[in-house]
């Protein structure tokens, strides 16, 4: 079995390279609870590159500007309507909103006006290693987002064939599990448990 590695988006416009010992924090996490084997390395992958189509799982991220070329539109839609699993995380410390308005329009012409949905707080992702009963597990970041003050009790996703493509959060779990795996035993509760849930749910859809 192919160790499974952690893909991160590089995008053109924006800024993609947020919350960068997130990847090796999660890789920990599924080394410390699951028999998945795994290469420890993040990798970096262009968007407009035919790479990301090795990718089993791709990360992307920022608090700018998403704004693909027609190049990187294609192969994001082509990886995705293929098999592939994208979870979008909105690093969301921008008052205006840029990435996660930008990205939502972004997905909405890539994949259809109301392709993006909210999934009910039953899904499989929520059950699929630990469980998580109320749905997505909240974050300390949520609320320095674009002004709308809301704690999100859901996420949103594009469903191909029956199985999620596109995971997208506007929680910023992406800087909740930015912090050095060797200081996860200071934590009463393990923050990067959801992350497992993500990964395991890609590989096994």
């Amino acid at each position: 079995m192919q160790p499974f590695f952690f893909t991160r988006i590089k995008y053109n416009s924006g800024n993609w390279d947020t919350d960068q010992r997130m990847p090796v924090n999660l890789l920990n996490s599924l080394v410390e609870y699951t028999t998945i084997p795994v290469d420890e390395k993040e990798k970096i992958v262009e968007l407009s590159s035919k790479e990301i189509f090795k990718s089993p799982f791709c990360y992307i991220s920022g608090h700018k500007l998403v704004e693909f070329s027609s190049e990187e539109r294609q192969n994001f839609k082509t990886y995705v309507n293929n098999g592939g699993f994208v979870f979008a995380d909105d690093c969301n410390h921008d008052i205006d909103g840029l990435f996660a308005k930008s990205f939502e329009a972004e997905m909405a012409k890539t994949f259809g006006e109301d392709a993006l949905q909210k999934i009910p707080n039953n899904h499989p992702i929520y059950s699929s290693f630990f469980e998580f009963e109320d749905g997505p597990p909240a974050t300390s970041f949520e609320l320095n987002g674009w002004g709308d003050d809301l704690i999100h009790d859901y996420l949103k996703a594009i469903v191909v064939n029956g199985r999620i493509g596109v995971l997208y959060s506007n929680k910023d779990y992406g800087c909740e599990w930015d912090y050095d795996f060797r200081n996860k035993r200071f934590l009463k509760v393990d923050n990067t448990k959801f992350g497992v849930n993500i990964v395991v749910y890609a590989l096994t859809q």
